[in-house]
């Protein structure tokens, strides 16, 4: 029994099945989609086409002296449109290099990429982290994160933005040991 092919609105196919020389189920799919895209209103809007950053595309920085300890290096990577907030930075610590304490409104999350560091949330030991790991700071947290001693380290840095706000730098660490 050979299957039946109903046409996307109505009326009757020509022999084998195509119109236009489109195959029947590849026209009825893409009638079906634009009829969903137009019905529920999924067209495209401000902000939701694909967008690539190309490596190498946007300029390395250093890290600011005044948030900073040492030598650091920062990538940035993403920053999302309104109204999402989302941002995102490769940042390297060369060895002994740290953040100042800082906070972030609505928290933020490290994935260690290479190397060995530290972090350190206020009242709370100096813990070591490795590739691999991943560190999430509560909104309001205060903390710092960085290099090893006597090793470089690299993570990524995704934090949201309140009001525009991603982080309040506060005091520089003095003795992360």
């Amino acid at each position: 029994m050979r299957n039946a092919r109903m046409p996307a609105f109505g009326g009757s196919l020509p022999p084998g099945g195509h119109a236009a020389g489109i195959p029947d189920r590849r026209r009825m799919a893409v009638a079906g989609l634009a009829f969903l895209t137009t019905f529920w209103g999924l067209g495209k809007r401000r902000g939701e086409a694909m967008e690539i950053k190309r490596a190498g595309s946007r300029p390395s920085g250093k890290g600011p002296a005044e948030y900073f300890t040492g030598a650091v290096r920062v990538d940035p990577l993403f920053e999302a449109p309104d109204p999402a907030r989302v941002r995102g930075a490769s940042v390297t610590f060369e060895p002994g290099a740290r953040t100042a304490w800082h906070t972030h409104p609505l928290g933020q999350t490290l994935v260690v990429t290479a190397g060995l560091g530290w972090v350190q949330r206020v009242g709370g030991p100096v813990e070591e982290i490795r590739p691999g790991d991943v560190v999430w700071f509560a909104p309001g947290e205060k903390h710092w994160h960085g290099a090893g001693a006597e090793t470089a380290m690299s993570h990524l840095a995704i934090a949201e933005a309140l009001d525009g706000v991603t982080v309040t730098w506060l005091e520089k660490v003095t003795d992360p040991a």
